[in-house]
């Protein structure tokens, strides 16, 4: 599924009988890394996007944005922010906000009821592989935010990404959980070998979905599952047969045995006779991490920048779209989409209409991937609680630009080596909010050369852009701040499960402080 030598990131795996649907799901995949952005290796047999491709933000806020199908700023009824950036970077001085409803509040699969979408018992059985978000966050390990209170039946896997190791006394090891109570802890019984870079964990986590796609066809059951391993998330790792096999070093060696898990899924699926009653869906979080390149991180291609910022590099993922009988095999689409289509995707699959009593921004794709149909469409992009740029059609406009402070610079922190750009790549807050930089991306993909302000193309762009992010901004709800307070005390110290392991550790005092995000 994905050339060995180029980038990809954690997979979200949608795969199961429609009316469910399966979703795979890389980590910083990157442009390069399925090959849907200019190479011809993959996706053979179904269809590729490209072009003005897909977009998501940053990791952490992508995932509830993906189980929602809202924005990950904000519409009306509530608001999901990026962490802030920078104290003063914010109008209001806040970030991490993120409404309750998103977070803790009614499941994102699943509508609440009484809305057109109401699970009953016809419903399809769902299985989360969810990296929930980062440790330090400090989201995902709440118990609020655990995946069966918010609409999945089972799950197997971590609160967050496999960082470590730890030495359980200033900070905890991160639990596995299989369902309710944690099963291990990384680095202990679940082992990570950070020198040779060996970690069987794929494995396990390709293990479980086969036996719940197996489980749930002899049960006749219709399902959804979402299975997103983090081979590729820094630090790398792969299993024993795959170390050393690519020629791009670990990481396409964790490429390879992605490539490999996606394809013992889809072979699964032709064997249980079930692949033209299964839609796959193939993505990732966010844009290569090119911070951690060349032995940790993958490329962008021509695409500006990595993860952490709103040029392309950072926002572009591959995506495929698998239907046998239904997609046509090696069609290319350049439909404009965003993470949070996939659900609105997904109840069109399941026959169903999107919930009444909230907003949705998630878009069908199944017009663009069935018929080829293109819809016009804007997206948004955020960095805190400021709106950086917007595409829509061919065209982007930068409001603000900025990479990362000179302070972070100077050590070392490079979001866009060897990408310098002239007042786009800047490392202080450059603000563009009366002229926007206008760039073409259909010819100009890197974002290297903007449009002048004086030519008919520019003053054109600029008159289809300014009422529709006048629109987005009026619709708009603050939402609380989520993410300002940080508290060593509610890592995961003591989960469910941990007495029966013996894995029961002390937390520490209670010192609520205000969070750091430096960049």
């Amino acid at each position: 599924m994905a050339s060995p030598h180029r980038q990809a990131g954690r997979t979200a795996c949608f795969a199961g009988q429609v009316p469910a649907a399966s979703g795979v799901r890389g980590t910083w995949p990157g442009c390069h890394g399925g090959g849907c952005c200019g190479d011809q290796v993959v996706a053979a047999s179904g269809a590729k996007r490209r072009g003005a491709g897909g977009r998501a933000r940053p990791s952490a806020p992508q995932h509830p944005a993906l189980a929602h199908g809202r924005h990950g700023v904000g519409r009306p009824g509530g608001v999901w922010r990026t962490f802030q950036r920078d104290p003063e970077f914010g109008p209001d001085g806040r970030g991490g906000d993120a409404l309750p409803e998103l977070l803790h509040g009614q499941p994102p699969v699943l509508p609440i009821q009484g809305s057109s979408a109401h699970r009953t018992s016809a419903h399809p059985q769902r299985l989360l592989y969810y990296q929930w978000a980062r440790q330090e966050r400090h989201l995902g390990h709440r118990p609020q935010f655990h995946p069966l209170k918010h609409g999945f039946d089972e799950w197997f896997g971590s609160p967050n990404c496999h960082f470590g190791p730890y030495d359980n006394k200033a900070r905890p090891n991160i639990p596995v959980y299989r369902d309710q109570e944690m099963v291990g802890r990384f680095y202990e019984e679940f082992p990570i070998n950070l020198k040779t870079g060996e970690a069987n964990l794929t494995q396990i986590y390709l293990q479980e979905a086969l036996e719940f796609i197996q489980r749930q066809q002899a049960a006749h059951r219709p399902f959804f599952l979402y299975w997103a391993v983090d081979a590729t998330h820094a630090p790398i790792y792969a299993s024993k047969p795959f170390l050393g096999t690519s020629q791009r070093g670990r990481y396409g060696d964790a490429i390879r045995e992605l490539d490999d898990s996606v394809g013992r899924i889809l072979r699964l699926l032709r064997d249980l006779s079930i692949a033209e009653n299964t839609f796959v869906f193939f993505t990732s979080d966010n844009g290569a991490a090119l911070i951690s390149a060349p032995r940790q991180g993958g490329s962008n291609g021509p695409f500006l920048c990595g993860k952490q910022t709103t040029f392309e590099g950072g926002m572009r993922e591959p995506a495929i779209a698998w239907w046998p009988g239904h997609i046509p095999a090696g069609q290319v689409s350049h439909q404009l989409g965003s993470i949070m289509d996939l659900f609105t995707t997904s109840l069109s699959l399941a026959g169903l209409e999107p919930p009444r009593d909230r907003a949705i921004d998630g878009l069908d794709l199944l017009p663009a991937m069935l018929q080829g149909r293109l819809t016009d469409r804007p997206i948004f992009y955020y960095r805190g609680n400021t709106l950086m740029a917007v595409t829509l059609g061919q065209y982007k406009a930068h409001f603000w630009t900025w990479t990362n402070s000179w302070e972070e610079f100077k050590q070392g922190i490079d979001f866009c080596p060897g990408q310098n750009v002239s007042g786009v790549t800047t490392h202080s807050q450059e603000e563009h909010t009366k002229l926007p930089l206008i760039f073409h991306l259909g010819r100009d993909p890197g974002e290297r050369f903007p449009l002048s302000v004086a030519s008919i193309e520019y003053l054109d762009a600029l008159r289809r852009i300014t009422p529709v992010v006048q629109q987005h901004q009026e619709a708009l709800v603050p939402g609380q701040p989520q993410l300002n307070v940080c508290n060593r005390a509610v890592m995961n110290w003591a989960p469910p499960g941990c007495e029966k392991l013996g894995k029961c550790l002390t937390p520490p005092e209670s010192v609520p402080e205000k969070c750091s995000w430096p960049h």
